[in-house]
């Protein structure tokens, strides 16, 4: 818990003997700013509305605020009956994870806690509400379906405590939240944490709260602080090539790899798994065993790189996540802020990589700029950087400096006996990169670019054609692959990839010909009996298009769309929008007025 100014003892605050000392046993020597904003003796009875970066010790303030409405006089709980206060929480690992931080936290005071959230068995938690608790931690959905059923009463509820009440209202729970709020006694206090308070959290304070005091912490002002911002410029192609160099370069303890969806991180989960990586997700699409087993994982160190969406990952505290890679952008600043707050918590430094194709470069300045957070922009760690690392961290690891015990005094004396001093050497490098998963080379790219690059300048190429086109579903991402494979050749290989309605084109740089023409055979076939077919020259029409003038945008006449033989790039990252089907034509037809 170090790396906070404000010195702290249990005499020079209001707290419950009991609450004071869980701390110090738990080992607090300081509080963080928003735990001492909170716990203010002026404060004692009043609303509060607290802007609290995660990792800023949140839980443990609000713990604090609300001893004194839950203890009263008193410094231990008697016999549990109904709830004193409620914690809602946007997740379900958010609200189990606030569930473990109070347990510790009112241990000493005898308190009993119990858990309402979705994806557990509604009837143990029916049980456990009927035993009696002192304090209830819950996501809203299950909350309401419990005061719904009549198996949960609050009518002694001394304090309702909304944690991320943003994140709350983003993933729409405001009816949730207003029909537990309504039911719960107006003499309550009512205490909302929210990372940002935008105009919707103000609605709500303003409608549940009474004379709200606002609490603006120094977290809150310093944004992020403690995390390094990097955006690395990747060209589009080497997105995932950038996302391993990133992983191998910095090897934190625990990483969180944010995609956009669930089939992006379904895709990066079995790259990662396929290159050696020790990896789980986190989708919505898991039950709460499956992201119960992954998150154990991560804390166990069975695996330490976690690939989740925006939803799965809220709430997620890892005690060693040093680094926080953004593989797709977030929408907005809001989400990239507490995508990047998993890391540099309580003090401990942290990174935030954003991984920036040429494409999406004015959209990350855009989220920045509302971020308010300043990033490094470069470039991804080489492969060459990587292995620089590599060694860095070989020669600073200690086993360099003990003492060599009696137990392997023989084997190192058989070793030499066997080897030279240089064999040996050379031997332990071979071993020790045999353990790590090879970086990727990457294409250069310039950061300053904000255009993807073209295969303009991609140098002397060679035409070939295959059968089967856009009418037989061929696209440029499916042929690519079987090119690659079928001729021993990479991507780097390949020009423009162009679909016509029944044949296909695509060009190869000249070097590359002969290895290709010879890994195809001399009957020139690829996968799935593919023949293809080597052409003298370009296609016409190819030639003909790159001959035309590009027309600027405003002489373009409304409606106008690309034609079916301008080339495709598959280098380009600009996708053709789909067309509006005619009346008649697919989609919904026109119903028929009566």
């Amino acid at each position: 818990m170090g790396g906070y100014c404000t010195l702290w003892t249990w005499k020079d605050t209001h707290l419950k003997q009991a609450l004071a000392d869980a701390l110090e046993k738990r080992g607090y020597k300081n509080l963080t700013p928003v735990q001492t904003s909170v716990t203010d003796s002026d404060l004692a009875n009043a609303d509060l509305l607290v802007s609290a970066q995660t990792g800023s010790g949140k839980t443990v303030g609000f713990g604090l605020a609300i001893g004194d409405s839950l203890l009263g006089e008193n410094e231990v709980f008697e016999r549990p009956s109904k709830p004193l206060a409620l914690v809602i929480a946007p997740t379900r690992e958010l609200a189990l994870q606030v569930k473990r931080e109070l347990q510790w936290l009112y241990g000493e005071a005898k308190a009993t806690l119990a858990s309402c959230v979705g994806g557990m068995d509604m009837r143990d938690e029916r049980r456990s509400l009927e035993r009696g608790a002192h304090i209830v931690v819950a996501t809203p959905g299950r909350l309401r379906d419990h005061i719904s059923r009549g198996s949960i009463d609050l009518s002694e509820c001394r304090a309702v405590v909304l944690d991320e009440a943003d994140e709350m209202l983003d993933l729409g729970f405001r009816e949730d939240l207003e029909f537990i709020l309504g039911h719960a006694p107006e003499t309550r206090r009512t205490l909302m944490f929210s990372a940002t308070v935008p105009k919707s959290i103000a609605t709500l304070a303003k409608s549940y709260q009474k004379n709200a005091v606002r609490v603006s912490t120094v977290a809150e002002k310093s944004q992020h602080s403690d995390i390094e911002y990097r955006a690395l410029g990747v060209a589009a192609r080497d997105v995932e090539n950038a996302i391993i160099n990133v992983l191998r370069f910095y090897e934190s303890p625990n990483v969180l790899v944010f995609a956009n969806t669930r089939i992006m991180v379904s895709r990066l989960t079995t790259r990662l798994s396929n290159r050696g990586f020790s990896v789980v997700s986190l989708s919505g699409e898991l039950s709460q065993a499956e992201r119960t087993h992954a998150l154990q994982a991560m804390r166990d160190g069975r695996a330490r790189i976690c690939v989740a969406t925006d939803v799965a990952a809220r709430g997620i505290d890892l005690p060693k996540l040093d680094l926080v890679v953004h593989a797709e952008l977030p929408t907005n600043h809001e989400t990239l802020l507490h995508r990047s707050g998993r890391t540099g918590r309580a003090g401990r430094k942290g990174i935030s990589a954003l991984i920036v194709p040429p494409s999406a470069r004015r959209k990350a300045e855009r989220i920045l700029q509302g971020a308010k957070v300043t990033a490094n922009w470069g470039v991804p760690p080489s492969a060459d950087d990587v292995k620089a690392k590599d060694r860095e961290r070989m020669l600073a690891d200690p086993s360099w400096n003990e003492s060599i015990s009696e137990k392997e005094q023989a084997g190192v004396d058989e070793l030499l006996s066997h080897f030279k001093p240089n064999q040996l050497a050379v031997a332990y490098l071979r071993l020790y990169s045999a353990k790590q998963s090879a970086p990727e080379e990457l294409v250069a790219v310039d950061t300053k670019d904000t255009k993807p690059r073209r295969a303009a300048d991609f140098g002397p190429t060679v035409w070939f054609s295959i059968p089967g086109g856009r009418a037989s579903g061929t696209l440029p991402g499916r042929l690519l692959p079987m090119i690659c494979n079928s001729g021993n050749i990479t991507k780097h290989d390949i020009g423009a990839i162009k679909i016509h309605p029944a044949e296909s084109f695509f060009e190869i740089k000249k070097s590359s010909v002969d290895g290709f023409k010879a890994a195809l055979g001399p009957k020139m076939v690829a996968e799935d009996e593919v023949v293809v077919t080597e052409l003298k020259g370009p296609p016409a029409d190819i030639s003909n298009e790159r001959s035309k003038p590009a027309k600027k945008w405003d002489d373009r006449k409304p409606g106008h769309h690309q034609k079916e033989n301008v080339p495709v790039d598959w280098n380009d990252d600009a996708k053709p929008k789909p067309r509006k089907p005619k009346p008649g034509q697919g989609g919904n037809k026109p119903k028929s007025k009566v």
